[in-house]
Formats: C-alpha cells, structure tokens, sequence
C-alpha cells in the first residue's frame, strides 16, 4: 500500500477515461471554454498546460508529433500551434482557469467552466469603489412607538 500518493483519476475504465481526457482538451483547446464537472476539469487542466507548453518549444517537428497523439482533432493541433502559441508566448505557465458554476440539475455534480487565459491582453479587473462608512439610522413604527410612550409617560 502506497501512501501519501496523489493522483486524479475518473471513474471509468481506462480506456473510456482516456478518451474522455482527450476529447475534453481538444474541445477546449478549439473553443476555448469548456464546462464540465469539477473532477474531469482538475484532470484535464495539467494535460492542455502541457500541450501549450510543448506547443512552445523551439523544435516545432517534434512539437507536432507529440500534440497529434493527445489531440484527436487536426483543426485543434493546428489552432495550438499557430495562434495559442503566440499567444502564451510571454507566459510560462497557468494558462487555463477554472471558474465554479453550481451544481448540475439532476445529479447534484459541481460544475465548473474551465477557459484559456486570454494571454497578453488580459485586463486587471478594476477595484470596486470603497463603500461608504457613513450608517444612516433607521427608524422602524416600533421604535417610534416606544420611544413616544416613554418620553409621555
């Protein structure tokens, strides 16, 4: 028995498993934004940061063989390695994001939109503007009331 081993893997056999991985990076890597469970997203993630890194690499031939074995689709293979790479070209790693949608309606499964960074034109969100520390009081009948009753009485 191996402790302390950490690895994410999907319930299903591997070869269905695989499939499922292979299909899922080369979705998002064609359209970018993919929403699926939480768990098929945490697997997937290290596999299409992989691919962009590979993509990057100064030996192009080499580059393409070992896209194509992952990639199941050509137009993919080819967006990785004539857009995304210019793309992420400053960048050296952390080039998907996962944001939590909710919940699936039938069964309950944590959903989550995993999406390509948007690489150099990627815009700083802006710092909401401080609130106000001024409390305006309110007043309810109630405390209207009591206080009209113990200022008669």
């Amino acid at each position: 028995m191996r402790h302390r081993t950490s690895r994410l893997r999907l319930p299903q056999k591997p070869a269905h498993a695989r499939m499922i991985k292979r299909n899922l990076v080369t979705s998002l890597l064609l359209y970018e934004t993919v929403r699926t469970t939480k768990k098929r997203a945490q697997v997937v993630r290290p596999m299409a940061d992989r691919l962009i890194t590979v993509a990057k690499t100064k030996q192009p031939h080499l580059a393409i063989r070992f896209i194509n074995r992952v990639v199941t689709d050509k137009n993919a293979s080819r967006k990785l390695m004539e857009v995304l790479r210019e793309r992420y070209s400053d960048r050296q790693s952390g080039f998907t994001r996962m944001i939590p949608v909710g919940a699936r309606k039938g069964d309950g499964a944590e959903l989550v939109e995993i999406s390509l960074l948007e690489g150099k034109d990627v815009v700083p969100r802006e710092a909401k503007a401080p609130r106000s520390t001024v409390k305006k009081s309110v007043k309810t009948a109630k405390s209207k009331a009591k206080k009209d009753s113990s200022s008669a009485s």
